[in-house]
């Protein structure tokens, strides 16, 4: 294929970030659990009639089936391609939230956002990155990766503040039907804008000094997932996505409620600003990671995390709304830079053939690590000073995860059984 090829790298990658922002509702969940504990306390006969502790179980489900999903959706992705299953994806969510529109039942809001909605989530978000890399050389991955993704992270800024008029202005059901048309229509609309390179497309190399030397071309391994599940790396990987992903879903979770204490009706503005630094952290780890390494990157993230939750003890004790947005914020950083270096180290380690399904596997890390630490955290909570529980957990954890990262060997021919190697440049261009 001639290196004249139109390249829509850009067209993809932006696609790829539209349909983030409009799946990025999910983060936007502690503003409808607001809402629907109001409404329990309020009682009435239209009232939520739920118990107070099965309030976060959509969210928990959601976050699982989001994460086991993607298993599924990288098979489709790989398969019939990004825009087919982007597609699936955003009526997947439309069909949750319409489903949710119409009756407030615990039943209906589990099924409607933890299962249509989740998996239209793992649909949307398992096609927007992989045609994006594709057009670009391996030296942007990060950088586009984590653009892509940055999306799903900085929704809460618009999501939020939106979800609150229309639940204040218009109530619970035509709130999530009003969100339910918008975000069916806008992902499959640009569903169409994603596209792989054609056969043989080649991606231009990065420009470089007339002096310095060109580097050698990389071997890729393009592994499937029967492989990759017998590696240890893969498991050492799944562990510390598992911890970072859960110790920040935790907090994004009940960030609103924390708030509300001390910024009352104004709480969605500490949702907001917190997923700007989650969208940051996506960028800005994608850009390191390009210059000093995922492994490199990974370690300063999780030791950063980790102290966060330590000092997060005494900030929420402290009731200051400065410090607990500010707080918040560098969670949600550290946690959306775990969005973009797991992917990075999929397609690093395991190439592009598989890509779809191979990051699935490693992504239900993110799920469990969602379900399992927000069931904990609900649990704790119930306890006395069971918040300061919550947050040694996840600091201890996060420690853990900081030291688990040097255990991450740089890949060796040997560690992915009978691989097939390529240049780098080809392995890029033979996907569609």
């Amino acid at each position: 294929m001639s290196q004249t090829t139109t390249n829509k790298g850009w067209q993809v990658t932006l696609a790829g970030l539209g349909i983030n922002l409009a799946l990025g509702v999910l983060y936007a969940w502690s503003i409808f659990k607001g809402a629907i504990k109001s409404s329990i306390e309020k009682g009435g006969p239209d009232a939520f009639q739920w118990s107070l502790t099965s309030i976060n179980d959509p969210y928990a489900l959601c976050c699982l089936v989001f994460a086991f999903g993607m298993i599924v959706a990288g098979k489709c992705q790989d398969k019939i391609g990004p825009a087919r299953t982007a597609l699936i994806g955003g009526l997947l969510v439309g069909s949750g939230f319409t489903l949710m529109s119409f009756s407030n039942s615990y039943a209906a809001w589990v099924i409607g956002f933890g299962v249509l909605s989740g998996a239209g989530f793992g649909f949307g978000y398992a096609a927007a990155t992989p045609p994006a890399l594709k057009w670009f050389h391996s030296s942007k991955t990060g950088v586009i990766a984590g653009t892509v993704v940055a999306g799903f992270g900085l929704a809460p800024v618009y999501i939020a503040p939106l979800a609150s008029y229309l639940l204040g202005a218009y109530g619970i059901p035509k709130s999530m039907l009003f969100l339910g048309i918008g975000f069916t229509a806008l992902v499959c609309v640009l569903s169409f804008l994603l596209v792989n390179p054609p056969q043989g497309y080649v991606p231009a190399e990065p420009a470089q000094k007339a002096d310095a030397p060109k580097p050698a071309a990389k071997a890729v391994y393009n592994a499937n997932v029967s492989e990759i599940i017998r590696s240890p790396k893969f498991y050492l990987l799944w562990v510390n996505f598992f911890i970072g992903s859960g110790a920040g879903l935790m907090v994004i979770g009940s960030v609103a409620g924390l708030a509300k204490k001390s910024l009352g009706p104004m709480a969605f503005v500490a949702v907001a600003i917190m997923a700007i630094g989650n969208a940051s952290g996506r960028v800005v780890a994608g850009i390191l990671s390009d210059k000093i390494g995922r492994k490199a990157t990974l370690s300063i993230m999780l030791g950063f995390q980790a102290l966060l939750m330590f000092a997060a003890i005494p900030i929420v004790g402290s009731g200051s709304a400065a410090l607990l947005v500010i707080a918040a914020t560098f969670i949600g950083f550290n946690y959306g830079s775990n969005l973009c270096l797991f992917p990075s180290f999929a397609k690093d380690l395991w190439g592009f053939k598989n890509y779809g399904l191979n990051y699935g596997a490693l992504f239900t890390a993110w799920g469990v690590g969602g379900f399992v630490m927000g069931r904990v955290s609900e649990m704790l909570n119930a306890q006395p000073g069971g918040l300061n529980k919550s947050f040694i957990l996840a600091g201890t954890l996060c420690a853990t995860g900081t030291i688990l990262t040097f255990f991450l060997r740089e890949k060796k021919a040997a560690e992915v059984k009978a691989p097939v190697i390529v240049a780098e440049p080809i392995a890029v261009a033979a996907e569609e």
